[in-house]
């Protein structure tokens, strides 16, 4: 599979985050992007950094793999660091080139923002390498659980999110088969004006919805074929339980959280 785009995909495993229980992986990484808001020092955004490249070190995934997977999430980073070099004016003035003035405030913002920003994309990626979207539906489902009671579709959204996600890389490779093909017809997608390029996109998206569409019936009718009639009074193959791993990330997350307030200035 490319590895032009890597989330979504799920990477086969039995490393120490592969074996924890899904709920425990949704729970921490939803508590981590909360608390990722809270960090203002350097010590702090260490703690992060260590907790996000421990866990994908953990999972034993290549850490040369995630960051070449990465690669289209880097222009939102450095984009956002540029903006806050550009538009933040507060501070001492660091380096002015052509007129162009430098702030201290605007590259501190900028590169806190991009490291959040990097952060929350990295942590959550594990979340799909490490755990099978049958695995993600069924967490989703116990943890919304509470919410039945008042008659949400728990078990459709849980299922719709998850086949979401799985469809990420497979329409990602058909973007990009589309898109070779094309080219090799001789249109052009990086020159040329704006309006031009926008011409050339269109053969692009014609062929990729008909074959969204063409897959998510195919989808439909296996599962018709499988008697699938929703989620109720549906049984679970694998019933989740939380051990003792589940018990030692919670820990470690705890003390995660008390040393990131503990460093913040």
């Amino acid at each position: 599979m490319s590895n032009s785009m890597i989330i979504g995909q799920y990477i086969p495993g039995d490393s120490f985050v592969h074996r924890l229980d899904p709920r425990s992986k949704i729970a921490i990484i939803f508590f981590f992007v909360i608390i990722v808001f809270f960090a203002n020092s350097v010590m702090s955004y260490g703690l992060l950094a260590l907790f996000a490249i421990g866990s994908a070190a953990t999972s034993r995934i290549p850490l040369s793999y995630i960051m070449k997977g990465l690669k289209p999430v880097w222009f939102l980073v450095i984009f956002t660091f540029l903006l806050h070099l550009i538009v933040t004016k507060q501070g001492e003035v660091l380096v002015s080139i052509l007129g162009w003035e430098i702030y201290e405030e605007g590259l501190i913002q900028g590169a806190a923002i991009s490291l959040r920003f990097f952060l929350l994309i990295m942590v959550t990626s594990l979340l799909t390498f490490t755990t099978t979207p049958i695995e993600i539906t069924d967490a989703i489902e116990e943890l919304l659980g509470p919410l039945k009671k008042v008659n949400f579709p728990v078990h459709e959204l849980a299922l719709m999110m998850s086949i979401s996600l799985r469809f990420i890389p497979t329409l990602m490779q058909e973007t990009e088969k589309i898109s070779k093909a094309q080219a090799s017809r001789g249109v052009d997608f990086r020159t040329g004006s704006f309006k031009d390029r926008v011409k050339a996109v269109i053969p692009l998206l014609v062929p990729l919805f008909v074959s969204a569409f063409k897959r998510a019936e195919e989808l439909a009718m296996a599962m018709e074929a499988r008697g699938y009639q929703g989620g109720e009074g549906r049984t679970k193959l694998r019933e989740l339980h939380l051990g003792k791993t589940d018990v030692y990330l919670y820990i470690l997350f705890i003390l995660l959280v008390i040393g990131l307030f503990l460093t913040r200035s």
